[in-house]
C-alpha cells in the first residue's frame, strides 16, 4: 500500500483522535468540546506532516518552531499496524528538512531509542511545566 504525505494542518478531528487512541495516547472518552477541537494544536503549529494510506490517516507529526534557532517535535504518531515501515522516520525527516540548521528537540519517555537511531542525542536540560487542563 502506498503512503502519501501531506502538509495540511486541518486534519480531520475524528481521524486524528482515532490515531491517538490507537497509539495509546487517549482512552477514547474525551469530552465533546475536546473532540470538536482535537485538531486545534495541529492548526496552530508551525509545520504539520501527515501520512495517509488511501483515505486513512496512518501517521502525523507537528512542529513548533521559531524557524531559525529551535524547533520542537510534538505528537509523532504512527498507527501500530503501520509501524516499522519507516513512516515515523520519514515524517521527522520532512520536518527537519524545513529548518535544517535549527536545533531540534523532542520530549519522550517511551520512544527515546527511536529518536536516538535517527540522530537525536540525550540532553540534560531540565524541563519545568505547568500541566494542561485537558490531561
Amino acid at each position: 500500500m502506498q503512503i502519501v504525505y501531506d502538509t495540511r494542518k486541518d486534519l480531520p478531528c475524528k481521524a486524528l483522535h482515532d490515531l491517538f487512541v490507537a497509539v495509546g495516547w487517549s482512552d477514547g472518552i474525551e469530552n465533546p468540546a475536546m473532540l470538536k477541537n482535537f485538531n486545534v494544536p495541529f492548526i496552530n503549529s508551525t509545520i504539520v506532516f501527515s501520512a495517509w494510506a488511501e483515505d486513512k490517516l496512518v501517521g502525523c507529526v507537528r512542529v513548533l518552531s521559531d524557524r531559525m534557532f529551535r524547533s520542537i517535535l510534538y505528537d509523532l504518531a504512527v498507527m501500530p499496524e503501520f509501524q516499522g515501515q519507516g513512516i515515523g522516520k520519514e515524517l521527522v525527516r520532512r520536518c527537519r528538512e524545513c529548518f535544517p540548521d535549527s536545533e531540534w528537540l523532542v520530549e519522550t519517555e517511551t520512544a527515546a531509542g527511536f529518536y536516538e537511531k535517527i540522530g537525536f542525542k540525550p540532553n540534560k536540560d531540565i524541563f519545568l511545566s505547568i500541566p494542561c487542563k485537558w490531561f
